[in-house]
């Protein structure tokens, strides 16, 4: 595979971060290689500067939505780490349908609005849909809108058909859970529609406005924003702040934390995990 220069690194993640917020250094220079290293060979260019000299002049954005899909990590899994879902379950969507249901007329069906951000190809917005439905029998009752976004334009259009290898499907899906909301599809499996139909997937890069998003009652937006600069992260989760609900909650992945990066939050914990609210 073709080698990258550090001047072609400091190049390439120059632009990446620019379209995309994902910061890149030296020492993620085998990734660049990993992830684009193909890409440079199959459009028959002699190096990693012609990939950004021609992605520059390409006004049809075709070759940024490559790179783009090329480089973004697209690790996910069903029910990854179980905490969220649980919290989800028992403590953050029990007192938020008590606390809407205080407010209902009883006559129009109670709204829950929720949106993955960074959905990567759908698996957390499928979980998410199960919860409710579990916790949810008669969901004529409510109105629930399920977003996912990603930057990726093959990740989204992966998470709106719904389809899962058995490699993918193995990963945190419990067999109950398979055979209750899947149907097999040769050597995959697709999600049931009853599930499908609970969520919207679109292309939302998360560096430019959410005008248009409406505002939400839970955001999910676990390990996204460790791939951002300090300074785009407080952007980030500004406009999340922006986006949610007044009682609303947002998740984060186990592993950050919002201290020095957004003080409007407060976190809190339920059993073993933490959320985050606005502060009053």
């Amino acid at each position: 595979m073709l080698k990258i220069t550090p001047d072609e690194v400091n190049l390439i993640s120059r632009y990446i971060h620019r379209v995309s917020g994902i910061l890149l250094d030296q020492t993620k220079a085998y990734l660049i290689e990993s992830r684009l290293g193909r890409l440079v060979e199959e459009m028959g260019l002699s190096s990693y500067r012609a990939l950004y000299e021609k992605v520059r002049f390409d006004g049809s954005k075709t070759l940024e939505r490559k790179i783009i899909d090329a480089i973004t990590t697209n690790e996910t899994l069903f029910f990854r780490d179980a905490s969220p879902f649980q919290l989800l379950q028992h403590k953050i969507l029990p007192d938020l349908i008590d606390r809407r249901s205080g407010k209902s007329s009883g006559l129009l069906p109670i709204s829950i609005r929720i949106w993955s951000a960074g959905c990567s190809t759908g698996q957390e917005v499928y979980s998410i849909a199960i919860v409710l439905k579990e916790l949810l029998p008669d969901l004529r009752k409510f109105s629930i809108k399920l977003l996912g976004t990603d930057i990726s334009d093959s990740a989204v259009a992966q998470a709106s058909y719904g389809q899962y290898s058995k490699f993918e499907i193995e990963r945190g899906l419990p067999r109950d859970k398979l055979l209750k909301y899947f149907n097999a599809n040769g050597n995959h499996w697709k999600v049931k529609d009853e599930i499908r139909a609970m969520a919207t997937f679109k292309k939302q890069n998360l560096m430019e406005s959410f005008l248009g998003l409406g505002r939400f009652d839970i955001i999910f937006c676990r390990n996204v924003a460790i791939y951002f600069t300090l300074e785009d992260r407080k952007k980030l989760f500004e406009k999340i702040a922006n986006s949610l609900e007044g009682d609303g909650y947002l998740i984060i992945g186990a592993s950050e934390s919002l201290t020095g990066i957004c003080s409007r939050f407060e976190p809190k914990r339920h059993l073993k995990s933490v959320f985050y609210q606005l502060r009053e």
